[in-house]
């Protein structure tokens, strides 16, 4: 199996360069050097508590089917610019956790309870999870997260409107209606109505942005949670290629019209690769993915980042000792 380059994402032959080199010398930023007790280790972030605040490494881990997958040049700061660049854009609509960014891979943020609800939405017919809207229509389902839906829908069309759809955060999420997460307990009647007004005006606002920059924001989730004053304010990452689906707008219509699947900036022709070459559930180690899928996907996410924010992506310098010396600095070493 071998990947192509989309001819719609920018390509800079001097970030591909820096992307081979950083490849070849395993300079990725994994955070794993950095043997501080206090480290929360996730798929990709790694949390570091402070005394009132919570520092969040974002890596270059690229996970998949609930493990590592690979480690993808540049990806974290990527991850983590981007989200800032949203952070900022959104702030007269919800207040967020940023208090500075100190390295392109680090945030330091307030500390906040989360909510136990992800606060996806929705604004095409699409999916392949069990919890996406497309699998539970193409099964028969038109009660959805509490909405009910027409007959006459197909893959990838436009929704009549953009839906909120929650998902639970259990260990195995599903679909939940509104009045269904109050009955449950989970969220206060206040608390969900004022989460779902404000997540619904930052992706209209996202919507619009990307549209401009010739993107369709499709779907995403958010997380939001309550700060130490009680207040309600947007956290962990925003309209990231990681939490988000884009599509290129320029040929959306075309390869609709053809039956064929929108242009997507995703990593699934990494996924579909593991799936050709092993159990990625069973197998205890995993083979190693192409260079050239890896280098692509790192090109796909500086890529986007050059779309959406309209500037050029500053490739970070110190791999992962310059990331460490800033993590052990601010955490005091210990």
């Amino acid at each position: 199996m071998s990947v192509e380059k989309s001819p719609q994402i920018p390509s800079n032959p001097s970030h591909e360069s820096k992307i081979s080199s950083c490849y070849d010398t395993k300079s990725q930023v994994t955070g794993d050097s950095i043997l501080l007790p206090s480290r929360i280790r996730g798929k990709v972030r790694d949390q570091y508590p402070l005394p009132t605040s919570l520092l969040l490494l974002t890596t270059d881990r690229q996970s998949g089917f609930d493990r590592a997958l690979a480690s993808v040049p540049f990806k974290g700061s990527v991850l983590n610019q981007i989200s800032n660049f949203w952070f900022q854009k959104t702030s007269h609509i919800i207040p967020n956790h940023i208090i500075n960014l100190p390295h392109p891979n680090i945030t330091v943020a307030k500390k906040c309870t989360p909510f136990p609800i992800e606060m996806v939405v929705r604004s095409y017919m699409t999916g392949s999870t069990s919890t996406s809207i497309w699998k539970n229509y193409s099964q028969g389902t038109r009660l959805y997260c509490g909405h009910v839906l027409r007959e006459g829908y197909v893959k990838n069309v436009k929704l009549d409107e953009t839906l909120f759809t929650p998902t639970t955060k259990d260990e195995h999420d599903r679909p939940i209606s509104c009045a269904e997460i109050v009955e449950e307990g989970l969220m206060s009647k206040e608390d969900l109505e004022f989460c779902e007004k404000k997540v619904l005006e930052v992706f209209k606002f996202g919507q619009e942005w990307a549209d401009s920059r010739g993107l369709i924001l499709v779907d995403t989730k958010f997380e939001l949670g309550k700060d130490s004053n009680g207040e309600i304010i947007l956290i962990d990452e925003v309209l990231t290629p990681d939490s988000s689906r884009y599509w290129i707008k320029s040929s959306y219509e075309e390869r609709i019209k053809e039956g064929k699947e929108p242009e997507n900036i995703d990593k699934e022709f990494l996924r579909l690769w593991f799936r050709e070459n092993c159990d990625p559930y069973k197998d205890e180690v995993l083979p190693e993915a192409p260079k050239e899928m890896v280098c692509e996907l790192s090109r796909r996410y500086v890529g986007l980042y050059e779309m959406i924010t309209g500037e050029d992506f500053v490739i970070p310098e110190g791999g992962e000792e310059g990331v460490k010396k800033v993590v052990e600095e601010i955490c005091g070493g210990k």
